[in-house]
């Protein structure tokens, strides 16, 4: 374009200032039931699939796909200062959480408890209906 200079800086922030994240699921009836529901997020229904809106401006799309696989890695983190309480208050509402052995290996609350062994954050992994894999992780 005449006039406009092109810089790599430039095109950083132009695609810095425009990202956001998305995944898959079977079902966006059962998906919107759980995201706004169960998890209690602000979620718009678009021609497209549903927009999970955050506080801090930041938004997740989630799309209907016939074939969907469930996400084998985590697709959506939710920091939580007391990561108990969050456990305890997602269950209340039905939340299922996993459990894991090895070097992530669960208790009996299902938190992976890695700051007590200085081996990151503690973790609790839960699934959404279409099967992908949601963390609380305590900050």
């Amino acid at each position: 374009m005449p006039g406009t200079v092109s810089t790599a800086k430039n095109k950083r922030e132009a695609i810095a200032s425009s990202a956001f994240s998305s995944f898959s699921t079977n079902d966006a009836k059962a998906a919107l039931d759980f995201y706004q529901n169960i998890l209690g997020l602000t979620v718009s229904e678009t021609k497209e699939g549903l927009q999970i809106s955050f506080g801090s401006g930041s938004d997740v799309f989630i799309y209907v796909k016939e074939d969907h696989e469930p996400a084998t890695f985590t697709v959506l983190n939710f920091p939580v200062s007391d990561i108990d309480a969050a456990v305890d208050e997602l269950s209340d509402r039905g939340v299922i959480f996993e459990d894991f052995d090895g070097n992530i290996k669960t208790d009996d609350k299902h938190i992976f408890r890695g700051a007590r062994s200085d081996d990151g954050p503690n973790i609790a992994w839960f699934r959404d209906p279409a099967g992908n894999f949601l963390s609380l992780i305590e900050d």
